[in-house]
């Protein structure tokens, strides 16, 4: 199967070393881009050498090509979007995916922007010209919770989701109850490890773990849930004496997302018992889902990273070569 990649941040490394290292996977890449070069080849290019380039030049390919070229090259049967994108519009990538859908070809992303923004939009456009999309890299990193829900799970109907959906957060949470650290600490720490960026905004207001919850929430039940549809409240108020108290009473603190069908979206730092299955440990991720048949499940594992998210980038590239359209 012939794979185009648009991006090569951390997760477009990784795929491409994966790429690499399993050829047994019979996934071949044809083209690929970063911001400012493209490499078009409809034999296959060598993911180590597009790799080494980038090292060595900055550049995957030829300066003066780019995403729009590889879109229009045609070479490719399946479109893997991992561009830096707008959390809330969505773009560039959103135009990507629509782009390579209207032409014909299957897409996987894990970019969250775009699938939070129109994932109805897209997955309309996907059924029209008879491809597949896949998200499972949006949520969760390697967690396989989009597979949970769509394959794992089908047949149950679901009527509750909490998560723990930022890794950031936790840690820095993990790190206030382990040690009575201030949230500055903390935060300084994670930054430090690299788990927090410059400016956390994005992960200690509780917005990536609303997007996430948005994601879940519209594959679980259909809906055409936004960003605006969450209640957020993020950790940075959050004091050590409010973590304390929590474990006066063999409890903890953690930034949970709560969705419903009936009673919305809710992101908020929540007081729960030591021995919740929710109360995981630094960067981890968690994921329950409320089943009619199979009851409660539990879903944990590393939310972030580039060979764990390119995990779950591969697996809906293989899940598309085994099931063509029926995959997304």
């Amino acid at each position: 199967m012939r794979v185009a990649v648009l991006g090569i941040g951390s997760v477009g490394r990784g795929v491409l070393r994966m790429l690499a290292e399993k050829p047994e996977l019979g996934l071949v890449l044809t083209a690929v881009s970063d911001s400012s070069s493209a490499s078009i080849d409809p034999s296959g290019l060598d993911p180590r050498d597009v790799l080494d380039r980038k090292n060595l030049t900055g550049r995957c390919g030829e300066p003066g090509l780019g995403a729009g070229d590889v879109l229009a090259s045609d070479v490719y049967d399946v479109l893997v979007e991992l561009t830096p994108t707008d959390a809330r519009t969505g773009e560039p990538a959103l135009t990507h995916l629509r782009t390579a859908l209207a032409r014909g070809h299957h897409v996987v992303t894990s970019n969250k922007g775009p699938i939070a923004a129109d994932l109805a939009g897209l997955e309309a456009l996907a059924a029209e010209r008879g491809v597949a999309i896949r998200y499972e890299a949006t949520v969760g990193g390697a967690i396989p919770v989009i597979h949970a829900i769509r394959d794992g799970l089908a047949g149950n109907r679901l009527g509750e989701i909490t998560g723990v959906l930022n890794g950031t957060c936790n840690y820095i949470l993990t790190r206030m109850d382990d040690e009575g650290l201030t949230y500055e600490q903390a935060l300084a720490e994670a930054r430090e490890l690299g788990y927090a960026e410059a400016d956390p905004s994005y992960d200690v207001l509780g917005i990536d773990a609303a997007i996430k919850l948005v994601i879940l929430a519209n594959t679980c039940w259909g809906l055409s849930t936004t960003l605006d549809d969450v209640a957020i409240t993020g950790i940075d108020g959050l004091t050590a004496d409010a973590l304390r108290l929590a474990a006066s009473q063999d409890c903890t603190i953690r930034l949970i997302g709560e969705a419903s069908p009936t009673r919305g979206l809710k992101v908020a730092p929540r007081v729960i018992p030591r021995s919740h299955p929710l109360v995981i440990e630094g960067t981890l991720n968690a994921v329950m889902l409320s089943a009619d048949m199979a009851g409660e499940i539990t879903l944990m594992g590393k939310g972030a990273g580039s060979v764990e998210t390119a995990s779950a980038v591969i697996g809906d590239l293989i899940a598309i070569r085994e099931r063509g359209s029926s995959g997304g």
